[in-house]
């Protein structure tokens, strides 16, 4: 390490800073923050769809009509942001026994082992879920005359990020990064 080096904040400050891992977590927790965004604005939007329609009825006795198939477009986009927050925060549902159990290279090992196995399966999804979304352009809600396409999509978003998550994931644990190593402040449940 020459004195113009950076220490690395992670190992202890042993070794040099490296940018690329920078960009993997940059890359990571903007991913992180896309999700989140498009969580909120679901959210909001089907509460306040929900809430005017409700209003109106009972005002009017009528409601919004698209205010029932909303839902069939924003529901997926929700849960798709869900599964990428959980993803980025590698907060997905988990058994860590055997991740308890190793340290060091083993960890490492393992850690290689499980984000290959969910870039295989996010990529698969992708793969296998190009029928249904060909065939989504064709059908359409009958109120909001959207096609389901918009949906079907969420799936496409979801498993990309998924498939780009867990290969930052491999990257940065081939740089020697343990990414399972979460600190009491992230696996709190309280």
């Amino acid at each position: 390490m020459t004195p113009g080096d950076k220490t690395s904040p992670e190992n202890g400050g042993r070794g040099r800073r490296r940018p690329f891992l920078t960009l993997a977590r940059g890359l990571t927790n903007t991913l992180d923050w896309s999700g989140r965004l498009i969580v909120a604005a679901c959210l909001a939007a089907m509460f306040v769809a929900l809430l005017v329609n409700v209003m109106l009825r009972y005002a009017t006795g009528a409601g919004i009509p698209w205010a029932y198939e909303i839902h069939a477009i924003l529901l997926p986009w929700m849960v798709a942001g869900g599964l990428v927050i959980a993803s980025a925060r590698s907060r997905n549902i988990a058994v860590t026994l055997l991740s308890d159990m190793l340290t060091g290279r083993g960890k490492l090992g393992l850690n290689l082992v499980v984000q290959t196995v969910i870039l295989v399966i996010t990529l698969s999804v992708l793969w296998s879920s190009q029928p249904i979304l060909r065939a989504s352009q064709f059908q359409t809600l009958s109120t909001l005359g959207i096609r389901q396409v918009w949906g079907y999509s969420s799936l496409a978003y979801a498993f990309g990020a998924m498939a780009l998550i867990a290969a930052l994931a491999i990257l940065r644990t081939l740089a020697g990064e343990d990414i399972a190593d979460l600190g009491p402040q992230d696996t709190s449940l309280s």
